[in-house]
This record gives C-alpha cells, structure tokens and sequence, in this order.
C-alpha cells in the first residue's frame, strides 16, 4: 500500500511538470503567433501616411468650416435681432409723449380758451426734447454760424445784410440734429453771399 502512494506521489510531480511545460509552451506559441502577425503586416508606405494625414486634416478643415458657417449664421440672426429691437427702448420712452397729445387733442375738442392749450402744447413739446435729449439728440445751432458742409445742406444764397454775414448761415429753414454728436439730419439753410 504504501508503495503504491509514493508512486502517484512521485507521479504528480511529474504530472504537474508537464501541465506547467504546456503552459508555458501555449504562451510561447501566442507571443510566436504575436510576432508572426506583426512581422505578416507590413509597415504603412510614407503615400499612406501622407494620405492619413491628408485625410485627418481635410475632417479637421470640413470641422473647421462648418463651425465657421454656425457662427456667420449665429451672429447675423443675431444682428437682425437687434435692429429689430433697436429702436424698442425709445420709442418706449415716446409713450407718455404721445398719451400727452392724445388728451390735448381731447382738450382741444371742447376748449374756448386757447391759452391752455398753448401752454399745453409747449409743456409736451418740452418734454419731447427732453425725452429726445436723454436718448443723446441734440439740435444744431446754425444761425449766424459759418456755413460748414459737414453740417449744413445750403438751398439758396441770397444777398449778405452786412459784409460780416458774408459766408454764415442767415436763415435756418430746418433744423439740423446730431445723435451722440453724430450728424443724423443736416440742417437746411440759407447762406448770405
């Protein structure tokens, strides 16, 4: 009996040796295969590289444009917005203006005295120009100025009263208005000569 235990005991070792020797020897033959796969691809020619890198930087390009094309598109639907509301926060301050000369022309209806609605009609001219001011309208003083044609637009000359209105502005025949000190309306005027 106890011979027959040391001889499976003497086998296993030896059986153990073989199954170690086959994993390694299937190991052995993978990293074989490993190295025939890598040696059976061939290594990339410089065209294909050339036509890789082609290929990466004309997607980079198409990438590139059509983000340029979103924000053209982007910024003037932006741009349209806002000359679309461009003009919203004045004429929301022209409001009260115009309910003050809707009730003058309530008040006009039914008057008999027209100083009232002299005084009336200045209190809502005032404040017009003012409402005009604080959006930075300004009128242009003309008369008795030098012409300048980069404020002024001349419809006629007419003989100077004196030799010094020679050359100024003698009658101002519409009123000329800057917007940030910017010429929006240039001012129609008569010139002495």
């Amino acid at each position: 009996m106890f011979s027959k235990k040391k001889k499976n005991d003497i086998e296993d070792p030896i059986v153990e040796n073989t199954a170690d020797e086959q994993v390694t020897s299937e190991q052995a033959e993978e990293s074989a295969d490993a190295a025939l796969t890598e040696e059976v691809q061939p290594e990339i020619s410089v065209e294909e590289k050339l036509q890789q890198e082609v290929a990466a930087l004309n997607d980079k390009y198409l990438r590139l444009f059509a983000e340029f094309d979103n924000y053209k598109r982007r910024t003037q639907k932006e741009r349209v917005e806002l000359l679309q509301t461009a003009g919203k926060d004045v004429i929301i301050s022209m409001l009260p203006v115009l309910d003050d000369f809707d009730r003058a022309n309530k008040a006009m209806d039914g008057a008999t005295d027209i100083n009232p609605i002299r005084e009336g009609i200045a209190l809502v001219h005032h404040k017009l120009k003012s409402v005009l001011g604080q959006k930075g309208l300004k009128e242009m003083e003309s008369i008795s100025t030098p012409f300048d044609t980069d404020l002024h637009e001349a419809i006629t000359k007419i003989p100077a009263p004196n030799e010094e209105m020679k050359g100024k502005v003698i009658d101002e025949l519409e009123k000329g208005y800057t917007l940030n000190d910017k010429v929006i309306r240039f001012a129609k005027v008569v010139v002495g000569s």
